[in-house]
Formats: C-alpha cells, structure tokens, sequence
C-alpha cells in the first residue's frame, strides 16, 4: 500500500551547477492490514548529507533496512577518514544486500535511491531497486500500487530541461492522480530535494516530527 516517487532533473536555475539533481517523494501512512497506525511516517530515509532512498514495504522491514543500509554507509565513513560512497556505490551496496538476504531473510522492499555527487561530472542520479535485488538507473520511478497510475504520466510529461517546480509539480500531479483513481486513501504526502547544498524537505502533509 505504499507509495515511492523519484524524479531526476537538470536542476535549471535552481541549480548553480545547471547538473541533474533529484526529487523523492513517499505517503506518510503506516498501516496494516484493515488498521492504520500513523499517518505522518517519514518513509524517506537519509543515507549521507547528499543521498537518500525512499522505502515501500512492511513497516518492521522499511525500518529495519532502511538502519541497517544507513548505519552500515556511517560505518564505512568513519571507518576510512570519512570517506564517502558515491551514490552509484550506495546504490550497488544497497543492490548486494537485497541479493544477498533473499536466500536468508529476504527484505519485503522496493526501493528508489537517489543522490547528489560533487566530485560526479553528471551530478545527481536515481536508482530503482526492488526486493529480488534488480537494479536500474532511471531518470524517474514510482514503487507500489501508484505504479500502476503514475508511470504513464511521468512518461508523457518527464523532459529534458526541467527545473524543480516542474519536477515538484510532476509529482504533485502524479498524487492527484491517487487522491482520484487509487481506492486506498493516502492523503499525507512528504517531499525531499537533494542538490548540491545537501538534502532538504521540501513540504508535508503531517510533520514526521509530530509523536
């Protein structure tokens, strides 16, 4: 019952660099089952200052890959003088360990990886991966049932040249497109930027914050 977003786009003039730079976008709720626990859950979780993956999936797995995969990326950086992992790289270990569990514990994930890379001449880039470990760089993805509705449309309206409000204006078309079609209500919906100043919320519809 999940719902994952990611767009790359050129940045335009909200980009110095004019470099590709990347949207996610997940729903909030957390639910099971006939019941629905919370409906402000941050599904969108931080990798480094400059990468992140949004996660769909059973709650007791989304969380449970989302801090293994996030601790183990802190771990390496402290562990070679801080050091960080291009996104490709985190995109490549995050493939392995969806690979590796399926024959031990799979992970119940599908997830869309997304970064900005300084040192990287082509700037952000987006990954979508699901739990039988595949993988592919994308220029936008949907994960869930909003795959059934939202493909198409990012297909007809994705170009080349866009900026962020026509990135953010994609995806809010796309969750219009829920709120009309898709039988599960799913009204609260987060948005993250990540670009060269980092990673930023970008809006929400209940503040992950609010326990």
């Amino acid at each position: 019952m999940d719902t994952v977003f990611g767009i790359s786009y050129d940045g335009g003039g909200a980009c110095i660099c004019g470099l590709p730079v990347v949207v996610l976008a997940t729903d909030q709720v957390n639910a099971r089952s006939i019941l629905m626990y919370q409906q402000n859950l941050d599904k969108i979780a931080q990798l480094s200052s400059h990468s992140a993956m949004g996660v769909s999936g059973p709650n007791c797995d989304l969380v449970n890959f989302s801090e293994y995969i996030s601790k183990n990326l802190k771990l390496y950086e402290l562990s070679n003088d801080g050091r960080k992992l291009s996104t490709h790289a985190q995109a490549n270990f995050c493939r392995g360990e969806l690979a590796k569990a399926l024959r031990k514990g799979p992970f119940q994930v599908n997830v869309i990886l997304g970064g900005y890379d300084d040192m990287n001449p082509r700037g952000g880039s987006l990954y979508v991966m699901d739990y039988l470990g595949s993988c592919t760089k994308a220029k936008y993805g949907a994960q869930g049932y909003a795959s059934n509705f939202c493909l198409s449309i990012m297909d007809r309206d994705w170009g080349e040249g866009m900026d962020e409000d026509m990135a953010v204006k994609l995806v809010e078309k796309c969750i219009r497109e829920l709120e009309m079609r898709f039988l599960i209500n799913q009204k609260n919906f987060i948005i993250k930027v990540i670009d060269k100043g980092g990673m930023r919320t970008l809006k929400f519809g209940a503040d992950p914050a609010d326990n």
